[in-house]
């Protein structure tokens, strides 16, 4: 079985707990492994704080007020999709660990840490970045979506 879901969330602080409590109570009613929810969840929340902070500014200077959370559930892989509307990252911009000192930078990072696969890029034609990651899932014993 197969499930998706998609948010269009405004650019507040709020929105990012808001989308992690969804993700959390869809997990827990497919039947997926606490464990494994938890990472993801963790890694959407650093994807939506990216997008709540940086994802505003649109290259025409005409801010944006929402981003776009989409989660896929097929079989055993689930698939996050943070999209908005920002400028988008640099060409050379590449995933690296922030200093010790830093209060911020480690976002990424940690997605790439708790997920198995991550795509960290920009959406064509129109802007905004697009950070998008998948975990290969366990199940409950007592999983009503479990794959068959």
């Amino acid at each position: 079985m197969s499930i998706w879901w998609s948010l269009h969330l405004r650019r507040e602080a709020a929105s990012v707990p808001l989308a992690r409590r969804l993700f959390l109570g869809t997990m827990e009613t497919a039947g997926v492994d606490p464990d494994i929810s938890y990472d993801l969840s963790v890694a959407l929340s650093e994807a939506c704080a990216n997008a709540v902070e940086h994802g505003g500014d649109t290259a025409h200077g005409a801010p944006t007020e929402a981003y776009r959370v989409t989660a896929y559930l097929d079989g055993e892989k689930c698939r996050i999709e943070v999209a908005d509307s920002g400028p988008g990252f640099a060409r050379t911009q590449s995933v690296r660990p922030a200093p010790s000192e830093a209060e911020n930078g480690r976002g990424l990072c940690l997605i790439q840490e708790l997920a198995d696969h991550v795509h960290i890029g920009n959406k064509p034609g129109v802007g905004g970045a697009v950070v998008s990651f998948d975990k290969i899932l366990k199940w409950r014993k007592d999983a009503p979506l479990m794959a068959v």
